[in-house]
């Protein structure tokens, strides 16, 4: 399959459409569930997740996951239950998305920092949870320099990942799976879909809006490369869930994955191929774009 390029007139055309009619409509990719504000959203979503987790156990399932070490307060609502309910997470298996990397192409120590995506799920996640419950640390597959195939090959004998809970980039990506750049190498959406962990440079648009969101800018203070699982694990998926409340960033690329075929420019369009079961959890106002509202000048 040739690479689909989007076209400025179907970005247009999704954009225009009023927010309040898209989920009446049929021709929708995946289906789209519109909540107030985030607070309501990422508590829903916490209790998807507790709710997973406790119905396998029930059936003596273990539960296999792709997370995100952001967004993280859907964590919140889940580790509340988890520790009150006392939901054993000990056959929870987690991929882990994604690592940053120096310039130098190396890990950054493990710490509660910006550049440490580790450090940070155990920050938010793991170390909230009672002991007793937690998931074993060999249940945590982190994508390592030290053997790029362990993931893939994880999720491989695992019979690959029940859900994926993840956010998405302005341009599409998920993980650090962004759209390729580099004019050396064009992979198909077919080859994309089985693209396995690996480092990639990341892309300029993606430290300007990481720098904006967390530095003011500064795009120094964002670390330019990363260590990525690819779409080989997160296809694998029975379901995904996605949470995109980042209002202005992310509306254009909410309408995208509404409407769009499968491309490389975006390449969370490329899910709803493989996925049987997607949702996009988002937001009023994320999902009210500009362009659906009487304007001059575009």
């Amino acid at each position: 399959m040739l690479m689909n390029r989007l076209t400025t007139s179907e970005i247009y055309e999704w954009c225009s459409i009023p927010w309040q009619e898209l989920e009446d409509r049929d021709d929708l990719k995946c289906k789209l569930a519109v909540r107030k504000d985030r607070a309501e959203m990422m508590e829903e979503i916490g209790n998807l997740m507790a709710d997973e987790v406790k119905e396998h156990n029930a059936q003596g399932l273990p539960t296999k996951w792709v997370l995100p070490a952001g967004p993280c307060d859907e964590y919140d609502t889940f580790i509340r239950r988890v520790n009150e309910e006392r939901i054993d997470c000990k056959n929870l298996w987690v991929f882990h998305m994604d690592e940053f990397l120096d310039w130098q192409s190396r890990p950054y120590p493990v710490a509660d920092t910006y550049e440490s995506l580790e450090g940070t799920m155990l920050a938010c996640f793991y170390n909230r949870i009672d002991e007793e419950l937690r998931p074993p640390e060999d249940h945590r597959i982190w994508p390592r320099m030290s053997d790029l195939d362990y993931a893939d090959r994880m999720c491989d004998e695992l019979g690959g990942v029940d859900t994926v809970w993840a956010g998405i980039g302005a341009t599409g990506l998920v993980a650090f799976d962004e759209e390729p750049r580099n004019f050396c190498y064009r992979p198909t959406v077919e080859e994309y879909a089985d693209s396995r962990t690996r480092v990639v440079v990341i892309n300029s648009d993606t430290m300007v809006a990481m720098a904006e969101r967390s530095f003011g800018t500064c795009l120094d203070r964002v670390p330019p490369m990363g260590l990525t699982i690819g779409f080989h694990i997160i296809c694998s998926a029975k379901r995904a869930v996605y949470m995109v409340a980042t209002g202005d960033w992310k509306k254009t690329v909410c309408r995208v994955l509404l409407f769009s075929d499968p491309t490389t420019e975006y390449p969370v369009t490329i899910l709803p191929k493989y996925i049987p079961d997607v949702t996009l959890y988002t937001t009023e106002y994320t999902i009210d774009h500009p362009m659906s509202h009487d304007q001059k000048g575009w």
